[in-house]
């Protein structure tokens, strides 16, 4: 009895041993499937990453603008225009630009190295403007690094307003450059020029949110930890490098983010650029109301605002004793 029993524990091991085995094959197949996605850049067909907001579908109807990645294939086109919900016998009756790397890299250069950027333009945006009151809102679909909210922070910053925005690529990538085919898209589209520095302002900031979202591990945080700060240098007119600093630090402890100094000398850099651009904080408000009502909450949670009011009635009231 005892030696049957030891025999069925045997073959059980073996048994068990065996779908370890096969497990384990399997695991690692899949593993090598996803280092050589990770190389090739392709997901497996028909998988895409999507996120965002509920965007109204777009129409032709719309007379929206697309602006195409100048180096798609033509069945990564096909791919885009799908993502897109775009008939490909229809592309004619769009208003269509093209986006290319030389772009890219012309306003991307000074925030991105080469090796982040590649040698391709691939990314593609369908933009049409709204209603007034309409806010921005935006669907992504295979971005793999640019958030909803980054891409929302940036685009106030140039200036965008009232439009619903769908960026695709044809597999899963960063999505930077898609910034710039939304801002060229939507300059062409309402005819209002977009300045220079308010296009390199934008990008800096897209760029910045990304490097402390991998940073501190958190984009969500991140992307509130800018859109705080974006607002105060707006809404308080502050322009002094100290006043800026006083700020981002105070917005450290509320936001519980700990950062280098040089992170925190890039953040002052960056909202020195914002406060020039003449923006409105209720523009900044209605545009990403999602956005600022998360940071209201959080305001209102920790007595973060009272704190900061008090602070700026302090620095008046002992410039009014002097005077007294």
């Amino acid at each position: 009895m005892e030696t049957r029993m030891k025999q069925k524990r045997i073959r059980m091991g073996k048994r068990i041993t065996g779908a370890a085995a096969a497990f384990f094959l399997l695991f690692s197949s899949l593993g090598a499937l996803a280092q050589e996605d990770t190389v090739l850049g392709e997901p497996a067909k028909g998988s895409v990453q999507e996120t965002g907001e509920v965007v109204t579908p777009i129409t032709k109807e719309d007379k929206p603008y697309l602006s195409l990645g100048a180096n798609l294939s033509e069945e990564q086109k096909n791919t885009v225009l799908q993502l897109l919900d775009i008939n490909p016998e229809e592309l004619s009756d769009y208003d269509m630009i093209y986006t290319t790397i030389d772009e890219e890299y012309q306003y991307l250069g000074d925030y991105l190295p080469a090796e982040k950027m590649g040698q391709k333009s691939l990314s593609s945006v369908l933009v049409v403007k709204r209603e007034k009151g309409n806010g921005i809102n935006i669907t992504t679909k295979n971005i793999s690094y640019c958030t909803i909210g980054m891409y929302k922070n940036a685009l106030i910053t140039a200036g965008i307003s009232d439009a619903d925005i769908i960026v695709a690529a044809p597999f899963p990538i960063s999505g930077t450059g898609a910034l710039v085919g939304v801002l060229k898209a939507y300059s062409v589209m309402t005819g209002e020029a977009i300045s220079e520095k308010s296009i390199d302002t934008a990008l800096n900031e897209l760029v910045l949110t990304g490097d402390l979202a991998d940073s501190l591990g958190d984009s969500k945080q991140v992307e509130e930890f800018i859109a705080y700060l974006k607002q105060q240098v707006v809404e308080l007119d502050l322009s002094a490098e100290g006043d800026i600093q006083e700020a981002i630090e105070q917005a450290e402890k509320e936001f519980e983010i700990s950062l280098s100094e040089e992170e925190k000398q890039q953040i002052v850099d960056l909202l020195e650029k914002i406060g020039s651009l003449d923006l409105d904080v209720d523009a900044l408000v209605n545009q990403a109301k999602d956005l600022y009502d998360r940071i209201t909450e959080i305001g209102k949670s920790s007595g973060f605002f009272d704190k900061v009011a008090d602070f700026f009635q302090s620095i008046i009231d002992y410039i009014k004793g002097l005077f007294g």
